[in-house]
């Protein structure tokens, strides 16, 4: 393949794959069961040490 065959197809379908991945990935995170909860407890992660201390 040529430079210019490589650059086309970035431009076109690569560009739209990576677009539909990326879409994809944002609804997963966004709507798949339980993620609130999830959300939730890695927020929470830097205050673990204080309440192992008792403060």
């Amino acid at each position: 393949m040529t430079y210019h065959a490589l650059r086309e197809f970035a431009d076109s379908w690569a560009l739209l794959g990576m677009t539909v991945f990326f879409i994809g990935v944002v609804i997963f995170v966004l709507f798949r069961p339980k993620a609130r909860d999830h959300a939730r407890d890695a927020k929470m992660i830097p205050f673990r040490e204080d309440e192992k201390d008792g403060q």
